[in-house]
């Protein structure tokens, strides 16, 4: 078995300066770099774990709890952890909540029994059971998507996105607006995303018409049944634009829409946030607000990784966005 002191050996430098090498500890001339990385090729050489972690009281692991890892905005979440973590020698232990918000206690408890160096939980809600539990932890613990208080949080500018998207239906002349989301229970999405709608309606003076808003449960599915919903409704008067929390509940919603023969944006409009890789394909094609998911996990982890080496990171960080004006508006 390779040792470390055959990578020394074999590169040509003291076995002092390959530990510097592999630890990201301290400074390695580019020269001994490119000699240990080569010697580690040639070998094969794999860096006992389980020794640095005595040495370092590290595992070099993060825990990182999803919502539901088969979502894109998952997926990009975990490309932008990855790319952090991989530049700072670090490996991600997934786990998925299956949209079970109880199940992000247990995985914060889970995740700790298996000593890794910090959580990164995408959060769906501020139960005080949770909070309870990232307080109790003994690692550091990064919120993305919720605000939870003493605790560091990176969100999404909900209030603020969703308000861009109602005035853009407004400056696109549309004025009876209607509203598709998800439960209360989800503070950032459920709550954040509806009272921005209703404030901006109201702003602008424009009518608030209860049965032109309906609630789903982030699939494709609910978002077809609550437009049903709005049109069998909506018998005196139809939404002429209807703004969906979620790109997969527009692209049921848009369904229903063309199976009552109303044509987009003509008849009515469509807007949405999440900007998956569908909503640009689907026709026409959906505008929708892009949260640069990939970036947000990028900096989720770098706030993490600083917690985690005993800095004090921002508490509260809110993450950008941008409109993409398509063709269903």
């Amino acid at each position: 078995m390779t040792t470390i002191n055959d990578i020394a050996k074999l590169a040509g430098v003291s076995r002092s300066t390959v530990s510097r090498y592999l630890n990201s500890n301290g400074y390695v001339s580019e020269d001994a770099t490119q000699k240990i990385t080569k010697a580690i090729e040639e070998t094969g050489y794999l860096p006992s774990q389980s020794a640095k972690s005595l040495r370092t009281k590290k595992s070099g692991v993060i825990g990182v709890i999803l919502p539901k890892i088969s979502t894109e905005t998952a997926s990009r979440v975990i490309t932008g952890v990855n790319k952090v973590l991989q530049s700072n020698h670090y490996q991600m232990l997934l786990t998925d909540t299956s949209l079970e918000s109880e199940k992000e206690i247990e995985f914060i408890r889970l995740l700790q029994s298996r000593h890794v160096d910090g959580i990164l939980l995408l959060g769906t809600n501020q139960e005080p059971a949770l909070i309870q539990a990232i307080e109790e932890a003994n690692v550091p613990i990064i919120v993305l998507g919720q605000e939870i208080a003493e605790t560091i949080s990176v969100t999404y500018p909900d209030y603020e996105a969703t308000q861009t998207m109602i005035e853009y239906f407004i400056e696109q002349h549309y004025q009876r607006i209607g509203f598709i989301g998800v439960d209360p229970s989800d503070p950032a999405v459920g709550q954040i995303r509806k009272q921005a709608y209703e404030d901006t309606l109201k702003k602008h003076q424009l009518p608030m018409n209860e049965n032109w808003v309906q609630i789903g449960d982030f699939s494709i599915e609910s978002g077809y049944q609550a437009m049903q919903t709005i049109l069998e409704r909506s018998t005196d008067e139809t939404p002429d634009a209807v703004f969906v929390v979620t790109d997969r509940m527009a692209v049921g919603a848009m369904q229903c829409m063309k199976e009552h023969q109303l044509q987009i944006p003509a008849d009515i409009a469509i807007a949405t946030t999440g900007a998956s890789t569908l909503s640009q394909y689907i026709e026409p094609s959906l505008t929708t607000i892009d949260f640069l998911n990939e970036e947000a996990g990028e900096k989720a982890t770098e706030l993490l990784l600083e917690a985690i080496n005993g800095k004090c990171p921002q508490k509260k960080l809110m993450h950008n966005y941008r409109l993409l004006k398509r063709d269903s508006v």
